[in-house]
């Protein structure tokens, strides 16, 4: 991406227009230093985590001679424990999902009295244990930011 200064207004362009400043056509085959020469610098997208960070206006960066945005941090208008009560929610469904896969075996056993193969027992008390694990983490975290971007083991 690139981006121009005119009159105060920055435009950004995914792709450099094909004419411009009396270059008709291929303008956007001319060298580096040709198309800077017109004012048109490449744009850095910082890295920045849309969960917890808003990025917002760009500017010129006149020191390394490229556009950037401003990332600033994301007001969370939930309370540490409303958040924390969301991600368990979250936690909740993904477990729910494993535990989907292998729910026909208690199914069976309930219905039928088929056994349930070690392998499949092993693997859904290790979905309960990480939920709880994770439920405990969560519920440890003292800021709406560390909730916010935890991620479940």
């Amino acid at each position: 991406m690139k981006a121009i200064e005119i009159n105060g207004t920055i435009k950004v362009y995914s792709n450099l227009p094909n004419s411009w400043g009396g270059v008709m056509g291929n303008f956007s085959k001319l060298s580096e230093e040709e198309i800077q020469a017109y004012g048109f610098y490449d744009v850095v997208n910082p890295d920045y985590d849309s969960r917890i960070q808003i990025k917002s206006e760009i500017y010129w960066d006149s020191e390394n001679k490229v556009f950037t945005y401003t990332i600033s941090d994301r007001e969370l208008s939930n309370t540490l424990e409303e958040l924390k009560d969301i991600r368990i929610t979250e936690l909740k469904f993904v477990m729910h999902t494993k535990l989907t896969k292998t729910d026909w075996y208690i199914t069976r056993k309930y219905e039928r009295d088929v056994a349930i193969p070690t392998n499949i027992v092993e693997e859904r008390n290790a979905i309960m244990q990480s939920y709880e694990t994770n439920k405990t983490n969560i519920n440890n975290l003292t800021t709406k930011k560390e909730v916010t971007v935890y991620e479940f083991e």
